[in-house]
């Protein structure tokens, strides 16, 4: 289980102390399926960054199964089971997608488990296996190969940073449902960052932030109904503003 507790994160600017989250409290109970979502600009990439530790809280508490991992670094964090995919996916270059794939799991895999992780993320492995994880590639195609060595791992929590950027819709289908296979078969705690209505129409829970605060919390049969209210609202009055 992972919980944050009363987490503030604020950076220095020549205006002065800038807040960008403020007293965040939340819990992502195990083998769940949790979608962060919010305006841009809002907060939710940092607190993403937070979990895993490429950012350090001003204020607050991590704790991860019971452990304060507040100050625990981004290698001591993986190694207790928690992975973080960017929304810019590093590159490597005279690394093949099959080696990285392997030092994901850490153990050499064999070809055919590779192309099943290729497969769910929308990529047909015979093109990928043996190319180079490197500037060839696109930024969808980046994004699809480190999500896939995400699946590799053995992981306890996984999140992932507005997955669906540069991501065909049939390619978006997949990563959908490997998704949801990850929490419901494998039993890991999912988080995604996303304002995708398919992926929140998946999500056990949802947190909604807003402002750097948290603005709710529940399943997503009590906070989607709200958001798309929100939403038809905004657009309801910005159509009668251009009028």
């Amino acid at each position: 289980m992972l919980e944050l507790k009363n987490v503030s994160f604020a950076v220095d600017t020549d205006s002065g102390n800038l807040e960008i989250i403020d007293d965040v409290s939340f819990t992502v109970r195990d083998d769940s399926f949790t979608v962060i979502t919010g305006p841009n600009g809002g907060g939710k990439s940092t607190i993403a960054k937070l979990i895993m530790g490429i950012e350090k809280p001003t204020s607050g508490k991590i704790i991860y199964n019971g452990e304060d991992i507040t100050d625990l670094s981004i290698t001591e964090r993986a190694k207790k089971g928690i992975g973080y995919a960017f929304q810019q996916p590093p590159r490597f270059k005279g690394l093949t997608v099959r080696r990285l794939l392997s030092l994901a799991a850490g153990s050499t895999l064999p070809e055919d488990e590779c192309c099943s992780y290729l497969t769910g993320v929308g990529l047909c492995s015979k093109d990928y296996l043996n190319r180079e994880m490197d500037v060839s590639l696109s930024g969808g195609e980046a994004k699809r190969i480190e999500i896939a060595t995400l699946m590799a791992r053995n992981l306890g929590l996984a999140i992932f940073d507005e997955p669906e950027a540069g991501i065909d819709l049939w390619s978006f289908s997949m990563l959908v449902k490997s998704f949801k296979t990850m929490s419901s078969d494998k039993h890991n705690s999912v988080i995604v960052i996303s304002h995708q209505e398919r992926i929140m129409s998946l999500a056990d829970e949802m947190i909604v932030i807003a402002d750097g605060k948290l603005k709710n919390q529940g399943t997503k049969e009590e906070i989607l109904p709200t958001l798309m209210g929100e939403f038809t609202q905004e657009c309801d009055f910005r159509g009668r503003d251009n009028k």
